[in-house]
């Protein structure tokens, strides 16, 4: 971790609107991240599905690519080296060994090279209200690997939209080193209104650290609707930034890490956690569960 050397940073934050086509997915990054350049960023995140947000299989595998061939990474890859900043694409559809599909996100250097792959672990299998169902088994291969970058300026926990229902994958990058944690973000508008806002500022606080959450906003080619809010949340769970509605946009924030070790310091909870069993006990007879 010896390249973490200066303790602040400014963040940006891209939420996009993104298409079934990547070229124009591309175009609209490419703008958006120009904005967050132009306001003196060091570090700009993408939201999840940039490449590309398309729900059928079938017209995803039409337009899929390997990572070395695909151009949304290109074209990260390029913007990193235009800017000179650190590019952190939310997360974008590839294809890996096996014919398999994985949500990946990627983070360049100024340089850009590649300095971190985090493949979604926690696949969005649901039943919501109204109707709405999302089964991300069917269609993309899970990761099993918790991701910390370490960068000039901030130690990067990596992570993908519904990984940020399971505490215990910011806990361990918490653990690691990590006091900025990421989860950029396609939240659906149901979700999104009822749980975005709190369970970002709960992983802020439990684990003393930055969340930063580049999010897919409004109503999109595919017909999913998704919540928009980027936010920007500081170690004590206060939201420092935030997109304020569902349409393109740029935020930016100061990310001092001192307010990071002054919230570990106060409440140092990752130092006083402890082991423990649970057991299970009963005050009633099983076969009078039912009574």
């Amino acid at each position: 971790m010896d390249a973490v050397t200066d303790m602040s940073f400014k963040a940006a934050l891209v939420q996009m609107r993104s298409t079934m086509d990547p070229a124009r997915n591309i175009a609209a990054m490419t703008d958006l991240v120009a904005q967050a350049a132009d306001q003196g960023a060091a570090y700009v995140q993408t939201p999840e599905m940039t490449g590309a947000l398309v729900s059928d299989r079938a017209a995803l595998e039409a337009i899929l690519c390997d990572e070395n061939d695909d151009p949304v990474i290109a074209a990260a890859s390029d913007l990193a080296v235009r800017h000179g900043l650190y590019l952190h694409v939310g997360s974008t559809a590839v294809r890996v060994d096996g014919g398999g599909i994985a949500n990946r996100a990627l983070l360049f250097a100024p340089d850009g090279a590649t300095v971190a792959r985090y493949d979604k672990i926690h696949m969005f299998d649901v039943d919501l209200d109204h109707g709405e169902s999302w089964r991300e088994s069917a269609t993309y291969q899970a990761g099993g690997n918790g991701i910390v970058a370490a960068l000039p300026f901030a130690r990067l926990g990596l992570a993908i939209c519904y990984d940020l229902r399971f505490p215990d994958l910011f806990r361990a990058e918490a653990e690691a080193g990590a006091d900025v944690l990421s989860v950029p973000a396609a939240f659906t508008r149901q979700t999104g209104e009822a749980h975005w806002h709190v369970l970002l500022r709960a992983r802020a606080i439990e684990n003393g650290a930055f969340v930063l959450a580049a999010a897919q906003g409004g109503r999109h080619e595919d017909g999913r609707e998704t919540y928009g809010h980027s936010l920007i949340v500081d170690p004590w769970g206060r939201i420092v930034a935030e997109a304020a509605h569902d349409e393109p946009a740029v935020i930016v924030a100061e990310i001092d890490r001192e307010a990071s070790r002054s919230a570990r310091r106060k409440i140092p909870n990752l130092s006083n956690q402890r082991a423990f069993d649970v057991k299970m006990v009963t005050a009633i007879e099983p076969a009078d569960v039912m009574r």
